[in-house]
């Protein structure tokens, strides 16, 4: 397989082929009830999950220390073996092992499809150093847990008779972890897109981060490891679920996330149940509007605010576009990791890492896609859950933290080559105010933004992120692409101003990539 198989197949091409339509937010039609897809059931023998022809590489993935794995990495990249299939062993080889019940190891998963999207742009040896990267994380967070010894995922028996969403949501509320596993996998032997719309209703239940983005990972990653793969990957936010369940009871006070009891009550409300998504296009203004509303208000009026304008027949995709706008606001507007909370890897001031924005921005992203490919009522659901998750968090922000920075008039008299300088140097400071205001002027401008997303690529690469970094550069490409002109370099503002924050951390296994792909210099 070549590399060039990766730009043959865009995601939009895959998911078309296994789901019927499904696409990426804010590109396509949504998924209908109707198709009745189904794909294919991984046959699995009794004892140990395996994964066919990739069971080998995935072995090697899972049995071999980070840097002993990068040389082989190596020589099958100069054989021609692709970014899809390195990363889709990757990705088998996390879930078999950690299941979705692993911090590092659920994020490094999450972080394979943006790898792989980064390595897509790139171009010659640079090209495997996203991907390179993240599966050195993987083996390292693979082999720390215990390896094929502490194994979490292992063949299910599907539930007897006929499956159902509601007994998949009861048991993993209970949590019943091996019910709520045969329920579901029962549920992906009848159709896996029916199958990742019941899968829906356990997100929906908590504003997580972490349980919404690993869900949407999980689906994406299916354009890397095949259809065959699906019930493997989906699985692991199953046992995510259930492991939140699980710490909810042990606390003993019952205390769920309010979204239990407000999503019922709006779907109730403004009869969503059985609404069809409308298409009322929205102005520029309406977009500033909503998303101040979902920014700056409250968690409930903000979902109320969502429920009443998909009642009045607003577009998915425009209450989307809105939803990531604010999120962006919260990166620009942080006043920083507080000096109680601050690590090495995490220092006072930075936003990098799980900050609110970082996270808000990657959460939003994740519930416009799940929007995109679900049904109507699990789309529309996600939406609510997406406001109500992103809203009630800037109290504490101030209205403008970088006023002064943008007022520089020397910035008028630079060429784009000279500001793209400016933001490079900046960046190298850990200058998250000068590369804000610079790249704030490059948008006034309208200069072309390609050239900036190439630079910021380039250090994202290079950054380790604590855990984030190829998520969130992929979430704002993705938000930036699906924005309107008035907003969208908001995205890439808030981007620079991660990456100003993140810089001089350079990833573990990124020196030795580059000596084995004989890459010279600094990214």
């Amino acid at each position: 397989m070549d590399r060039s198989s990766w730009n043959r197949t865009s995601r939009r091409a895959f998911l078309a082929q296994v789901g019927g339509a499904m696409l990426t937010a804010g590109v396509g039609p949504q998924l209908s009830s109707s198709l009745g897809v189904n794909l294919l059931w991984a046959d699995e023998p009794a004892g140990r999950l395996t994964f066919g022809p990739l069971e080998n590489l995935v072995g090697l993935m899972q049995d071999t220390p980070a840097d002993q794995l990068l040389p082989h990495l190596a020589a099958q990249w100069k054989q021609g073996v692709d970014a899809r299939t390195l990363l889709a062993a990757g990705a088998l080889a996390n879930a078999r092992t950690f299941g979705g019940e692993d911090y590092v190891g659920f994020h490094t998963f999450m972080a394979l499809v943006p790898a792989g999207e980064m390595s897509r742009v790139l171009s010659g040896p640079a090209a495997a150093l996203p991907v390179f990267k993240v599966l050195y994380r993987n083996a390292s967070r693979i082999q720390a847990f215990g390896g094929q010894q502490a194994e979490v995922l292992h063949p299910v028996t599907p539930a007897e008779g006929t499956p159902s969403a509601n007994a998949l949501h009861e048991a993993a509320r209970q949590p019943d972890v091996d019910a709520a596993e045969r329920q579901f996998a029962a549920l992906v032997r009848e159709s896996t897109s029916d199958a990742y719309n019941a899968l829906q209703g356990l997100i929906e239940d908590e504003e997580d981060v972490h349980r919404v983005v690993l869900s949407w990972r999980a689906w994406s990653t299916l354009d890397l490891t095949g259809a065959e793969h699906a019930h493997s990957l989906l699985r692991q936010s199953v046992r995510y679920c259930c492991q939140v369940e699980k710490r909810i009871k042990e606390r003993g006070n019952g205390q769920t996330s309010r979204i239990r009891t407000v999503l019922p009550a709006l779907m109730d409300q403004y009869h969503l149940h059985d609404k069809a998504p409308g298409d009322k296009p929205v102005s520029d203004q309406w977009i500033a509007d909503f998303a101040a509303i979902c920014y700056g208000t409250d968690r409930d009026r903000a979902a109320d605010a969502v429920a009443a304008a998909i009642a009045d027949g607003i577009s998915l995709p425009a209450i989307g576009e809105a939803l990531s706008v604010a999120a962006t606001q919260l990166v620009l507007n942080d006043p920083g990791r507080e000096e109680r909370w601050a690590t090495p890897e995490k220092p006072a001031g930075c936003v990098h890492g799980d900050s609110i924005g970082v996270h808000a921005s990657d959460a939003a992203n994740a519930w416009r896609n799940i929007a995109a490919v679900c049904q109507p009522r699990q789309a529309i659901a996600s939406l609510i859950v997406a406001a109500h998750h992103t809203a009630g968090q800037s109290g504490k922000m101030p209205q403008d933290p970088f006023a002064a920075s943008a007022t520089d008039e020397g910035l008028a008299r630079l060429d784009g080559g000279q500001l793209l300088q400016e933001v490079e140097t900046a960046i190298r400071a850990n200058d998250q105010a000068r590369a804000v205001a610079v790249v704030q002027h490059l948008g006034e401008r309208n200069l072309p933004a390609q050239p900036l997303f190439d630079l910021l690529l380039q250090h994202s690469v290079a950054a380790d992120g604590a855990l984030h970094a190829e998520k969130y550069y992929q979430t704002v490409r993705e938000s930036f692409a699906t924005t309107r002109p008035a907003y969208r370099w908001r995205h890439i503002t808030a981007l620079a101003r991660v990456v100003a924050s993140e810089a001089g951390r350079p990833a573990p296994g990124l020196d030795q990539a580059r000596e084995l792909l004989a890459i010279r210099g600094q990214s």
